[in-house]
């Protein structure tokens, strides 16, 4: 199963209306978003009339229909969910790493640094970047994640910039 990975939108649907006229997005069956800002998960979902797990950002005013993790089990996974500001992602991932190992997933997915991530092991610890604002490249970025029961998920960032579509098609693939 195709999922994709998207985290701090921050209001910017010009963004996300990129992110899926590139190529890698299509064929998506499940999106997660790891916050900052919530409507943009909404939008995310109404723009490609597919489920989007979404989890409230530092960015976002509490919502009690919006929680800071979700788990969810997708293909033979377990996957964690978070911004990951309420556990200092900012500095290290190791408390992030034992909230995901404590609810028993083998993928932890979060956000809120703007800096994209990809640590492959027993526990897969992914951050997809900024769609909108990053601070690692001067292009956003978002992830696809090819999931199959029993084998460990494969994992591609996508770097793409939002002046590289016309019309919502994409013309030129930055990676």
């Amino acid at each position: 199963m195709k999922v994709g990975i998207v985290s701090d939108s921050h209001g910017n649907t010009r963004a996300i209306d990129a992110m899926l006229a590139h190529p890698a997005a299509q064929g998506v069956r499940l999106w997660f978003h790891a916050g900052d800002v919530v409507p943009d998960a909404e939008y995310l979902a109404m723009m490609t009339d597919t489920e989007v797990v979404r989890v409230a950002g530092n960015c976002d005013w509490p919502d009690e229909r919006v929680r800071d993790d979700e788990v969810r089990d997708v293909e033979g996974h377990r996957i964690f969910l978070t911004h990951g500001h309420i556990y200092g992602v900012r500095y290290t991932t190791r408390m992030l790493r034992e909230q995901a190992e404590a609810c028993g997933a083998d993928i932890a997915i979060y956000g809120h640094t703007h800096v994209a991530e990809l640590s492959p092991g027993e526990l897969t610890v992914l951050n997809p970047g900024s769609v909108a604002r990053p601070r690692d490249a001067a292009t956003g970025s978002f992830a696809v994640m090819e999931l199959v029961p029993g084998k460990r998920p494969a994992v591609r960032l996508v770097r793409f910039s939002a002046e590289n579509t016309i019309n919502g098609v994409y013309v030129n693939t930055i990676q």
